[in-house]
Formats: structure tokens, sequence, C-alpha cells
């Protein structure tokens, strides 16, 4: 399972477990739970903009020669 995959997962489970936090009115917890989830949504992203450039940036071989485009 990729990192992207793993950390959506925990961003949608973290904001679950909030929202549970903001009905028990527990508005502390719920705030920090909440939080945590947006930034672990966050780290995703980069992830996965990050394996995206990666993969661009590799140069692509065609006939043993490689294309500089």
């Amino acid at each position: 399972m990729s990192l992207e995959r793993v950390l959506t997962i925990v961003s949608g489970l973290l904001l679950l477990v909030a929202l549970v936090f903001l009905w028990r009115n527990n508005l502390s917890a719920a705030f920090v739970t909440a939080t945590l989830g947006v930034v672990s949504w966050f780290l995703s992203y980069r992830a996965q903009l990050r394996a995206r450039i990666a993969a661009a940036e590799t140069p692509i071989e065609k006939d043993g020669d490689i294309d500089e485009d």
C-alpha cells in the first residue's frame, strides 16, 4: 500500500473521530483531532505531488537513446 493511500485513510479516520468528539461536545479534542486529520491529508497530497514530479523528471528511453525533452 502506498504512502498516499495510508495517509488518506488515516486522515479520514481522524476526521470521523473528530466528528464523534464534536457530537460528544468535547470541542478541544475535536479541534486537535480534526487538525491532525487535515495535516495528514496535506501530507498525502504532498506525497502524491512528489511522486508525480519524480515520474515527470525521469527521462524516457527510446531505442537506447534518452529523450531529453
